[in-house]
């Protein structure tokens, strides 16, 4: 039974099993943490093991009736029948043989970074976000600062069932996807404390403009969510692509960010997340050293040359970065 893989067996092959996320993850890992690009481990659980919650909870049939002729302009009644859904798969056993691998796989984790309990990002991902003319990216949800076997299964179903979403639901019916055609696999990767420095997204072009000649570095305090969703106006750097590769430091600009707000770890709350006020003093200075940005830059130009030869063109990059305040280390 593939119901779990480590991160680090996966490649850019197994989309299929895994999803884009995950299976880019695998690719990284194996392909780019050899020449110096940190990447957080962990392991996912696969499409089938997703398929096969499904099946041997008895889902199918309920599944069916709740969404058999729901009509996505209907908000009200769709939300509602969402909601059942979602109910129905929070309330249902993981299989004996999946729970207890994830547990397995938990246990291997957090003796690998030397601790009883590891706290976890768990991430979704659709094994059909990347299908041409669809994309199924962003709609389903995360769970940060999991912490336990227990608390990790609950995220994982929670994870299974952000797949009926009233957005996703409404999603499918305006792509003609059925919902038994997408499944869902589950990213667990050690918990990164940005909450305690800073994070952003590197972009291998300018976003204004397209131009391919810099990499574009966008930092801001706490947790990325707060970027990824654009909740706040980030610091920016651009570094000269060509200039770099000849052992310069060239940030040709540099635009301080508002960043109004930040997402930080809330120990009150079992391990939730909050939005906190950034003090002035922090607004006013750069989220990022610029160290830290040449080492970010380098490393957006090693992905962007694995994934340009992989796909044997020329492939333009996003990446999602993180500093560990604890740590000071930077990962991808």
């Amino acid at each position: 039974m593939d119901w779990i893989r480590p991160l680090r067996e996966l490649g850019i092959e197994d989309v299929g099993l895994v999803g884009g996320k995950n299976a880019s993850l695998g690719e990284m890992l194996r392909a780019l943490e050899p020449l110096g690009v940190r990447i957080p481990d962990g392991f996912a659980t696969t499409a089938d093991a997703y398929r096969a919650f499904v099946r041997d909870a008895g889902l199918e049939h309920d599944i069916d009736a709740l969404l058999s002729g729901v009509d996505q302009r209907a908000v009200e009644e769709l939300e509602r029948r969402s909601d059942r859904v979602r109910e129905l798969i929070a309330r249902a056993p993981l299989p004996r043989e999946l729970d207890a691998a994830i547990r397995e796989h938990y246990a291997t984790l957090s003796k690998q970074y030397g601790e009883d309990a590891t706290d976890v990002a768990v991430r979704s991902s659709a094994t059909a976000e990347d299908l041409p003319g669809a994309s199924f990216a962003g709609a389903q949800e995360s769970f940060l600062n999991v912490r336990g076997a227990l608390d990790l299964a609950d995220a994982v179903k929670k994870c299974f069932a952000s797949l009926f979403t009233a957005r996703a639901i409404a999603y499918r019916l305006d792509m003609g996807f059925d919902w038994r055609r997408i499944a869902l696999s589950v990213g667990v990767q050690k918990m990164v404390r940005s909450d305690l420095a800073s994070s952003g997204v590197i972009f291998t072009l300018d976003t204004e403009t397209g131009h391919r000649g810099v990499v574009l570095v966008t930092s801001s305090w706490g947790l990325g969510e707060s970027v990824v969703q654009g909740r706040v106006l980030p610091d920016q750097f651009w570094v000269h692509k060509a200039t770099l590769e000849r052992g310069f430091r060239p940030i040709v600009r540099c635009q301080l960010g508002t960043k109004e707000v930040r997402l930080v770890y809330d120990a009150s709350v079992h391990r939730r997340v909050r939005n906190e006020p950034v003090p002035e003093h922090e607004r006013a200075r750069f989220s990022l050293s610029d160290d830290d940005v040449l080492a970010l830059a380098r490393w957006a130009l090693a992905i962007e040359r694995h994934y340009s030869q992989k796909n044997g063109k020329d492939t333009p990059m996003d990446i999602e970065w993180a500093k560990d305040g604890e740590t000071g280390a930077l990962v991808v």
